[in-house]
């Protein structure tokens, strides 16, 4: 099969041997799959993975109880025997692989091994590239899951990309004050067409308003924006993640007491239930289809251009 990997001489689309499921796992032939930040991220030495990338797909089961049915799939495989996972925290499970991120290859490939308990079906009334979003748009309602965001509060969502727009298609759900900041006119109007409020940052004021301000912008400076909008006691929703180190000043997170929540994976029900729905629209978050051979050039698009959402192709 053909498979985009990424080795200690780069990223690079090669042939592979198809992956052996364990016991525990189901083949999946891989429809579409999402390129997103993180696997941006990891090119540039996250995580120091090694590996197919991809963790964002929609596909066909092979086999178990979803055989010939589109399935999705949750990134974390964990040993659901620990402590954490007894306990209902599989996401930290410390023996756990995370697809396409951490000790198991993803899905920029035709085929993909997944944990049959890992897998959810893909209703009919979602088409293959929606369904494409359903992780990303998991972790945008993992939000609510961590936070209770009232109507009267104010909300910031900084960054305008593919994370941040769903991210605020969610919370704008809650009936709260909602503002989403970016740096990018196109961007901001796919958002304000939600009816969502929007500014630049070029133009905005920095002033401690905020009651909830979440960190979507994929940059080290997301943060220090991030506590330059937030009233005292205000709450900060840490969506990003970055390669390397980042220095950081504490001292107003003390001064102000700001609690800093780390958000991450989330809940496939509710964002299967929400494309369902058409309760979110991610249709025009689109901006190409590359066949897998083309990957390379789908990554160098990504990481130069102000795109939103490319998908790979794995089959015609």
């Amino acid at each position: 099969m053909r498979a985009v990997v990424l080795d200690e001489r780069g990223l690079a689309v090669v042939d592979r041997i198809v992956p052996e499921p364990c016991e525990s796992e189901v083949l999946i032939r891989v429809l579409k799959a999402g390129l997103c930040e993180t696997d941006l991220q990891l090119v540039r030495g996250y995580m120091g993975f090694r590996g197919v990338l991809g963790h964002e797909f929609v596909g066909v089961a092979e086999s178990g109880r979803y055989a010939g049915e589109r399935v999705v799939g949750e990134i974390n495989c964990s040993c659901h025997q620990c402590d954490n996972c007894q306990n209902g925290l599989g996401t930290h499970c410390p023996y756990r692989s995370v697809l396409g991120i951490l000790n198991h290859d993803g899905a920029f490939a035709e085929f993909v091994a997944v944990p049959e308990q890992n897998l959810h079906r893909v209703p009919d009334e979602v088409t293959t590239d929606q369904a494409v979003f359903t992780e990303p748009l998991a972790a945008a309602f993992q939000i609510l899951e961590q936070v209770s965001i009232r109507k009267d509060q104010r909300v910031v969502v900084l960054g305008d990309g593919r994370l941040g727009n769903l991210c605020a298609q969610v919370i704008a759900q809650t009936g709260c004050r909602l503002t989403v900041v970016g740096k990018h006119d196109s961007k901001l109007r796919l958002i304000s067409r939600q009816g969502i409020e929007t500014a630049l940052v070029a133009e905005m004021e920095f002033q401690r308003q905020a009651d909830i301000v979440v960190d979507c912008t994929g940059s080290p400076t997301g943060f220090e924006s991030a506590v330059r909008l937030l009233k005292p006691r205000g709450t900060l929703v840490l969506k990003t993640t970055v390669a390397g180190t980042q220095s950081l000043s504490l001292a107003p997170l003390v001064i102000d007491e700001i609690t800093v929540i780390g958000s991450r994976c989330g809940p496939f029900e509710p964002a299967l239930a929400a494309l369902r729905e058409q309760r979110i629209d991610v249709d025009t978050l689109i901006d190409g289809v590359y066949p897998l051979n083309d990957a390379l050039a789908a990554f160098e698009r990504a990481s130069s251009l102000p795109t939103l959402k490319l998908l790979l192709q794995p089959s015609p």
